[in-house]
């Protein structure tokens, strides 16, 4: 046989192992999971070859964002257009596809609680999407597992204690005061002034996680966070197109953007941890409580490494600045709607806070009605549409199995609004739910629950509390004319067109 002879054999042997290998997976194993699914009652949109749903998935959404909507609270049809679709045609648990991957829709409270409780490591994180890393990297706690996921947790842990987030009230309070004078100096004497919270929440969170992560670094930290701020913009956009294997190394105008941008983020992180390499243990901020846990454990090799400390900073904004600010505007807004709750919110705090007005770590804990409202709006309008999760290996949930790397699409915002777990009122805005709350432990979840529960969480909250308890006291506010009602899932939750309200000084 001639040598161009074998070359031509090695190439139709490759091609057909391809046509093959890929007949296999994009169409053999799919048609064979849908099968396994509908024997067990299981079904959804039919499977279509490599895109899966995702064409149809993307035309609701984009069709959904079209249009806004009434001030109301039923926003499935609009944040989750597919789910509501398929739902009420195959019930609340439906299998559909992201690409040939398949997707199991979960809106049961047991199912979901057996997932976030489970120990066995059979229900693991969504492996990420590679361009997603570029928010979070390879060594931070939303993507790690196992071990290393134990090991940032002990030590993150320490960093997110109630008492250790009560030691940065004071930071809290003063950025909080700074917005608060930029909104007064805007005002110039008018009695009333318009003004859109959701770009003000986003700057003030980004002020205060600047502080609470470098301290008196925070301007650099800020500058740093400008950076990432612009990759997320750019992941997100990403993120709405299935990924291609090899993608993120094609040097395309936005693949170049987040390389550059990634570079200065990584090298400008750097600098600042060996300019605070000098930081003692007991430094209040979190890089510094971060470097001083490694310092205290690089006998034992339990400490964090440059690296890891890079990647928790760079989660630390990426999860906690969108969060808090977008948390913070539902309320608003949510207050500015229901103007009865925001009166009994100041009544509260004007008796708490006495004569000087401003929260402290001590009262916090006096505030039940802003808690109740807090609440109330973390279930109406939770941060996150849906947690994801993904099987390992072929395991039972329920009555059901479930093979091996199925994603499993756990539905917040469908059991958040559940009539059957909140009663007839469900899409109604009503704190005195939370008063005494006696539901089941998986019907709300805007954190998470059980041992992956959001390590910042107590930051959350108390960050919440202090800027509406030095808002309310200091301002009064109504919906502007100008509000349009359109929230919509970009990373977190927020509105599409912004959050304007008008405010008056009390």
């Amino acid at each position: 046989m001639s040598v161009l002879s074998t070359l031509i054999f090695f190439i139709f042997f490759l091609l057909l192992w391809i046509i093959v290998r890929s007949v296999y997976y994009v169409i053999w194993v799919p048609w064979r999971i849908q099968l396994h699914f509908q024997k067990q009652g299981i079904m959804g949109p039919g499977y279509r070859p490599i895109f899966g749903n995702t064409v149809e998935y993307r035309g609701l959404i984009e069709e959904a964002h079209k249009k806004s909507m009434s001030f109301n609270h039923e926003i499935e049809k609009r944040v989750i257009p597919e789910y509501q679709k398929w739902s009420s045609i195959y019930g609340k648990t439906f299998l559909y596809w992201y690409g040939w991957t398949p997707r199991l829709a979960i809106a049961d409270p047991e199912m979901i609680k057996e997932i976030f409780f489970n120990t066995s490591g059979s229900f693991q994180k969504r492996t990420y999407n590679p361009l997603a890393k570029q928010l979070v990297g390879d060594h931070s706690l939303i993507v790690l597992s196992g071990q290393m996921w134990a090991k940032h947790r002990k030590i993150t842990n320490r960093a997110f204690t109630l008492e250790r987030v009560k030691d940065w009230v004071p930071e809290i309070v003063d950025s909080t005061l700074k917005m608060l004078e930029q909104w007064e100096e805007k005002m110039d004497g008018k009695k009333e002034f318009e003004i859109d919270v959701h770009k003000e929440f986003h700057n003030l969170t980004a002020e205060i996680i600047s502080r609470t992560a470098f301290g008196s670094s925070y301007g650099e930290g800020k500058s740093i966070f400008k950076l990432q701020e612009q990759q997320m913009h750019l992941v997100s956009q990403a993120l709405q197109k299935v990924y291609l294997p090899g993608f993120r190394f094609l040097p395309t105008k936005n693949n170049r953007k987040r390389w550059a941008l990634e570079k200065e983020i990584q090298e400008s992180l750097r600098k600042l941890i060996k300019k605070n390499s000098v930081t003692n243990e007991y430094s209040r901020n979190l890089l510094g409580l971060m470097m001083s846990a490694s310092k205290n454990h690089e006998e034992e090799k339990e400490g964090l490494g440059v690296e890891e400390i890079i990647d928790e900073c760079k989660t630390f904004y990426f999860a906690g600045k969108d969060t808090s600010a977008n948390h913070l505007t539902w309320v608003i807004l949510l207050l500015a709607l229901h103007q009865e709750w925001q009166s009994k919110a100041r009544e509260e705090i004007d008796r708490i806070c006495g004569a000087t007005g401003l929260p402290t770590a001590e009262n916090l804990s006096d505030m039940n009605t802003l808690n109740m409202i807090i609440k109330e709006t973390l279930r109406l309008y939770p941060p996150a549409i849906m947690v994801m999760r993904q099987t390992n290996k072929d395991v039972k949930l329920g009555s059901l199995s479930i093979p091996a790397y199925t994603e499993l699409y756990l539905a917040t915002i469908a059991v958040h609004h559940d009539v059957r777990l909140w009663g007839e009122d469900a899409n109604n805005f009503n704190p005195m739910r939370f008063k005494d709350q006696r539901k089941h432990l998986a019907s709300f979840f805007p954190f998470g629950i059980g041992p992956t529960i959001c390590v910042a969480q107590n930051l959350a909250i108390v960050e919440t509390k202090i800027a509406l308890a030095i808002i309310i006291r200091k301002f009064s506010f109504i919906l502007s004319p100008s509000y349009v009602h359109a929230p919509v899932q970009v990373l977190t939750m927020q509105p599409q067109y912004g959050a304007q309200i008008l405010i008056r000084k009390i």
